[in-house]
């Protein structure tokens, strides 16, 4: 009887909230109970706010990592940016270099030409010189001449004869044609450099069948320092 009655007593605790808390009553314990109940619901709301909070932890690390990614991804391209700017500078500096190269092969060109056309000049001089002494038995002092910025390589007077030419290299018709123009210029501008006699004349390398066909219907000597190319002219007033 007493076995059944203490396990009826136990049960009664496992299983009646009221029951326990009037025997804890009884015995001095239903505050403390009580406390105890209160300090287990804390305890859940506590658990359930510290998971909660793991849980926004973890969101932030899940962002935190995203964004180093993200940071990541980033400075690699400004990685891929430089290096594509360094390749770009190098490219730069590589066409300047080739670009002073051709400049500095211009220039060698330039200075090789102009030697060569001084030269031409300078023949020029001296085999219209001679010719117009050794044909004319007229010695004329040759020389450039600049009438304001245009240039005639060929020019001299003595008395009432004009000569008036061009040295080239090359002579084409486009050469005829600047030559009757320099002296068209001429008659307009400085008339006192011109003579009633005019000599017309042209020495030249090398010069295309056009060209020296126009020449002779111009009235234009061309020469060469092997002889003459067209008729020697005197144009009369």
């Amino acid at each position: 009887m007493a076995v059944r009655l203490k396990k009826s007593f136990i049960k009664l605790l496992e299983e009646d909230k009221e029951f326990r808390y009037t025997v804890a009553g009884y015995l001095g314990l239903s505050e403390i109970l009580r406390r105890l109940d209160r300090f287990e619901s804390n305890m859940e709301r506590l658990w359930e706010n510290q998971n909660k909070l793991w849980e926004e932890v973890k969101m932030l690390r899940e962002g935190q990592e995203r964004l180093w990614d993200n940071a990541n991804k980033l400075w690699e391209e400004v990685r891929q940016l430089r290096e594509g700017q360094n390749r770009l500078w190098e490219g730069q500096e590589k066409l300047w270099e080739e670009v002073r190269d051709i400049r500095v092969t211009l220039n060698r060109v330039a200075v090789t030409l102009d030697r060569l056309t001084i030269s031409v000049e300078e023949e020029g001089l001296s085999f219209i010189r001679h010719r117009l002494k050794t044909d004319l038995g007229v010695e004329i002092r040759l020389e450039r001449l600049f009438v304001d910025s245009r240039e005639v390589n060929v020019y001299g007077v003595s008395d009432d004869l004009c000569v008036v030419g061009e040295a080239a290299v090359r002579l084409g018709t486009g050469l005829v044609d600047e030559l009757l123009d320099k002296i068209a210029f001429m008659r307009a501008r400085r008339p006192e450099l011109l003579r009633p006699k005019i000599i017309k004349v042209i020495y030249t390398d090398y010069a295309t069948p056009d060209a020296l066909e126009y020449a002779r219907e111009k009235g234009v000597w061309v020469l060469k320092w092997s002889g003459d190319l067209t008729p020697f002219e005197i144009e009369q007033p």
